[in-house]
């Protein structure tokens, strides 16, 4: 592809631009309609203070992000932007999108999340429930996973997924993926759940955790009806 693509960063008030990604590189064509996911650990992008540095955990984000995400595209294709190409020589996908993320437009417009997108909790509950529906256990759901594409809410980042039949994992294995802010709100939850951050947990439990941890992003009495759908 030749369009030039520059980082993409979230502006953040009171911290400036900040990585809107913890595990690859963000990367946004000049007009802001093609979206890019570079599965690789580029230090001026993270500003050097990478946290996913082991050339075998990306590769394992990278393998995961295009299984799940074409999972979905394949079976819920109005859910996820469009993918334009997937380069596998090169860990790239590369997405159709419309302008900044929907966590961003909030920001840049110093809005709620209702006036960028009314019915927004019923889209996202629709990507909920396809998510359940594939057996897909999503743990990257803060609102700047979302592009709005003709007002229809398109997720991304699914990096941070899994089915049923893999091992299960412990908190302590993927903190490097967990933004401290984040790590910090799921300490504070773990021990009233019943979770541990050292033993392997059901990926069901997992699935709750992240629930409660977002509640942070998004109204309370929203995360508990995304919630009941995996009770």
């Amino acid at each position: 592809m030749t369009t030039k693509f520059e980082y993409y960063y979230n502006n953040v008030p009171g911290k400036g631009l900040c990585r809107n990604n913890l595990i690859y590189t963000s990367l946004v064509n000049e007009d802001k309609t093609i979206f890019c996911q570079h599965y690789t650990n580029d230090t001026d992008y993270h500003k050097e203070q990478n946290q996913v540095v082991d050339p075998a955990l990306m590769e394992e984000k990278w393998l995961r992000e295009v299984n799940y995400l074409t999972q979905m595209r394949n079976s819920f294709p109005d859910m996820v932007p469009e993918i334009t190409n997937i380069d596998l020589d090169n860990k790239k996908i590369y997405m159709q999108i419309q302008g900044v993320d929907f966590w961003q437009q909030t920001l840049d417009n110093n809005c709620a999340y209702d006036d960028i997108l009314p019915d927004w909790q019923e889209q996202m509950l629709e990507i909920f429930k396809a998510h359940k529906t594939l057996g897909i256990y999503k743990y990257s759901l803060h609102p700047s996973s979302y592009f709005i594409v003709d007002g229809k809410l398109k997720s991304i980042n699914y990096f941070f997924c899994y089915k049923d039949f893999e091992p299960q994992i412990s908190i302590r294995s993927v903190l490097s993926h967990i933004s401290e802010d984040r790590q910090h709100d799921l300490f504070s939850k773990i021990d009233s759940m019943g979770i541990s951050l050292d033993i392997p947990t059901s990926f069901s439990n997992l699935q709750m955790l992240a629930f409660e941890s977002f509640k942070t992003n998004f109204p309370i009495d929203f995360m508990d009806r995304a919630k009941q759908l995996y009770a």
